[in-house]
């Protein structure tokens, strides 16, 4: 890990490269932010439309600047992300050397493993915690449930997010084993979490873009110095000759310019960034594993021919639609259930129904508090209140008082969704529910048959 005044040296010859190769910065400026590291500064007031970076296509790193030979050495169908780490680590030093001063401003592999979970199975102090110290959507392990009936695992993009990653990983690592058997795993594994953790949407000008989006990325130097906020006034283009990162609203001189990553929910955000927000209005929870285990497969397969297979979510708002829809599944006759749905119903949802929420979201609720226990007991402290940029300084392991701190945001998140009266005036999107309006609500589901 570089000292405070090597990294300072490294960011300034980057800082210099960048100009010199084109790139164009206005008005803003990489700076450090205390307990947070690297990210990007107003230096004057930013008015809205302004392009503040413009970054050319010829300081980039992507699948273009990899050479056809060593491509073609791959398999067939091998991840973009696994070929551009292999060149990173094997790559033609000549060719590489034109990012060499980009690259020393990197994070270190060691920096990477203080803050990815799936690293952490590497550092002695935490390969013993286990997937089950994550909340479920992030490990997809409960320490409350059983596996549910006839249905396996829950595999939508928010479900069992550390798994995928390791999936990922290992293929990445049996791959360029083949082609390199040699291969460092300490150095390779950097690059491809450098790639994982800093890279851009990009894909090759001229071309259809890749089908599995993981394979549309690129790096962009400059670019990765900005930080993710849920609402980021800032949007990123790529032209397919540069890229530029417009504001969308003023800036004022001196506050910290994000841009946005996507929205993701915190356990997203949590494995694949090692980061999560205190303030994430994309933030949620899923229950479709508690769900699971009150459907039978008939139920499953009844719900899926209406379009209800998944991703049931609890959220700032409460518990989802579709929430409320399965537990109504759940309590009534079937053709009662599709009339109330889809048709112009003004009857209420069943007492039963909202009883029946109660019981999934309580279960997601004691699973929280059972963690934050176990987790308090290993640091010794009762219910700390802590956030990003002021965690507990005093804690040895700040793993540990990150996983409580992201426990407690799911445990306040699911606590009112247990305590509504009724599903009817839980808030959905703009309002609340509209029941009985004479109109299919939820128009992007099968109509009644």
């Amino acid at each position: 890990m570089a000292s405070n005044e090597e990294s300072d040296i490294n960011h300034r010859s980057f800082l210099r490269w960048a100009l010199s190769n084109g790139i164009q910065m206005n008005g803003v400026a990489p700076t450090i932010f205390p307990g947070r590291g690297m990210g990007m500064i107003a230096t004057r007031t930013i008015e809205v439309n302004e392009i503040m970076l413009t970054v050319p296509l010829s300081t980039m790193l992507n699948i273009d600047c990899v050479p056809r030979e060593f491509v073609d050495r791959f398999p067939h169908k091998t991840y973009i992300q696994t070929i551009l780490a292999a060149f990173m680590t094997h790559g033609d030093a000549s060719l590489l050397d034109h990012w060499a001063l980009w690259r020393k401003t990197w994070p270190s592999r060691q920096e990477l493993q203080e803050s990815l979970p799936v690293l952490w199975c590497e550092c002695p102090e935490t390969h013993n915690l286990g997937h089950t110290t994550l909340p479920p959507s992030a490990s997809g392990q409960w320490n409350l449930l059983s596996s549910p009936p006839g249905g396996g695992k829950v595999e939508g993009r928010y479900h069992n997010i550390l798994m995928k990653q390791q999936k990922r990983l290992q293929s990445a690592w049996e791959t360029i084993l083949s082609v390199f058997p040699t291969t460092d795993w300490n150095i390779f594994s950097h690059h491809w979490f450098i790639l994982n953790t800093r890279s851009f949407y990009y894909a090759s000008p001229g071309k259809k873009p890749p089908d599995d989006w993981n394979d549309a990325i690129g790096l962009v130097p400059f670019a990765d110095y900005f930080n993710h906020a849920d609402k980021a006034p800032c949007e990123v283009v790529f032209d397919g000759e540069t890229s530029r990162i417009t504001a969308t609203a003023r800036l004022e001189k001196g506050v910290e310019v994000f841009t946005n990553y996507g929205e993701h929910p915190n356990d997203y955000l949590f494995v694949k960034y090692g980061f999560f927000l205190d303030q994430n209005g994309s933030d949620a929870v899923y229950l479709d594993d508690i769900i699971s285990q009150d459907l039978t497969i008939d139920d499953k397969e009844a719900l899926r021919t209406h379009g209800y297979d998944g991703h049931y979510e609890i959220n700032s708002s409460g518990p989802s639609l579709d929430v409320k829809d399965v537990a109504c599944f759940k309590c009534m006759k079937y053709d009662d259930w599709k009339f109330y749905v889809f048709g112009p119903s003004s009857v209420p949802a069943p007492d039963e129904a909202t009883k029946l929420v109660h019981k999934w979201v309580k279960v997601y609720w004691e699973e929280c508090i059972l963690a934050i226990k176990g987790l308090e007991g290993k640091t010794g402290l009762k219910e700390v209140v802590g956030s990003s940029e002021n965690p507990w300084p005093n804690l040895k392991d700040q793993k540990i008082a990150t996983l409580l701190r992201r426990w407690i945001q799911v445990r306040d998140l699911s606590s009112p969704a247990w305590k509504i009266d009724t599903l009817d005036s839980i808030p959905f999107m703009d309002g609340v529910y509209h029941i009985g309006l004479g109109y299919n609500r939820y128009n992007h589901k099968a109509t009644v048959s």
